[in-house]
């Protein structure tokens, strides 16, 4: 799969730009605060509906504009679609498929599939547990497009459930009569349902993640590892183990765990236990990767989780872009050689540089100079 061609109308710096793109590399060379990024981001949302940079869509839309569109046609083999978006801050964003009539934006998902890797991405290792959920739920996504549906109605109990113990700790506090919470137990049984889903599916990417993500890392950085990834539950230790891993066994688990926390939830008002709370935990060796790795093995760490992300999509389906915003100048000599190598045969491999000298001589290809909002093929 490659993208062939991207259309940019009022997204970030970009009024309008028409962009033709080739299979193999493309490099998008120009100072920094030229619109390399921009470009790159704008392929990423089509396969996320994010950005890896702001959390927002407004940011994304060019200063004095209502709205961006996003456009690009898509070759996988002999089929080509076009699919776009259209950005609405505010309001509900629209999405069409071969210009036809306007679906759903989820339903754009898998269409576009990308890894993409960026300086953002050190917040992997060394960042809050929200960075390393985001890198499960999304690469859940990609393997799954029908589980957008389910994290969004999993954000849609989890936002009604808050509001309902939010509700119950203001009026404890102020001396109220006690809510009744009978529908509590109706919400339990929804986020239990919804967040085993999600859990199950965490838990064998995890599993199937880890020994490529292994692979990689050898390959970046040889002798350094092993890695070791664990998931860390809200609900405790059982769901870790083999027995818990079906989705059954894994709601009743969360079940169980919510109804033990239930008084202090009550007393916060909001949810402590679920997907939303969990996170990832990365070993280097025998110590924390957080905390323990230097900068180099925390770059290479996370380069090796987005390398092992590629190569399981590219095991499951059809390849994905693989995208490398400004990586190449934050690695030594020996990693930026080693990952070059590495990426030098995907289908589409799209970098930014903001010179030529930071993109390595082995990703030979397309080149366009960015500059002052034009890009221009060299």
């Amino acid at each position: 799969m490659h993208v062939s061609h991207l259309s940019l109308a009022d997204f970030r710096s970009y009024a309008r730009a028409e962009v033709p793109l080739d299979p193999g590399v493309t490099a998008f060379v120009g100072p920094n605060g030229q619109g390399k990024t921009n470009l790159v981001e704008a392929i990423g949302y089509l396969a996320t509906l994010g950005s890896h940079r702001v959390s927002a869509d407004a940011p994304l839309v060019r200063m004095g504009a209502e709205r961006a569109v996003i456009r690009a046609a898509v070759t996988q083999g002999e089929r080509q679609q076009l699919v776009e978006l259209e950005l609405n801050p505010g309001r509900a964003n629209r999405a069409r498929i071969n210009r036809s009539s306007q679906v759903r934006p989820r339903d754009v998902l898998g269409i576009v599939r990308t890894v993409l890797f960026a300086p953002e991405d050190l917040a992997l290792v060394k960042g809050d547990p929200g960075e390393r959920r985001r890198f499960l739920d999304e690469l859940v996504t990609a393997r799954s497009p029908r589980m957008a549906a389910v994290r969004s109605d999993y954000e849609r109990v989890l936002k009604q459930r808050n509001t309902l113990l939010k509700s119950a700790a203001m009026a404890r506090r102020h001396g109220g009569r006690s809510m009744d919470l009978s529908t509590l137990d109706v919400w339990d049984q929804h986020l239990a349902r919804v967040g085993a889903e999600m859990l199950s599916q965490r838990l064998d990417l995890i599993a199937t993640l880890l020994p490529l993500a292994d692979k990689a890392y050898e390959q970046l950085a040889p002798g350094g590892g092993p890695l070791g990834v664990a998931y860390k539950s809200s609900a405790g230790e059982p769901v870790d183990s083999g027995a818990a891993r079906t989705r059954e066994a894994l709601y009743e688990v969360l079940l169980g765990s919510l109804a033990e926390v239930r008084k202090q939830e009550i007393e916060r008002g909001v949810t402590l236990v679920g997907p939303h709370r969990d996170d990832m935990v990365l070993r280097l060796g025998e110590l924390p990767a957080k905390g323990y790795a230097s900068h180099g093995e925390s770059w290479s760490y996370a380069l090796a989780l987005r390398l092992a992300s590629y190569d399981l999509l590219r095991s499951e389906g059809s390849e994905p872009v693989l995208i490398l915003d400004d990586v190449f100048a934050e690695l030594d000599a020996r990693r930026r050689e080693r990952l070059a190598e590495l990426v030098a045969p995907g289908e589409q491999v799209l970098v930014t540089a903001a010179v030529d000298d930071d993109v390595p001589g082995v990703l030979v290809g397309t080149r366009f100079a960015v500059s002052g909002g034009e890009v221009t093929r060299l």
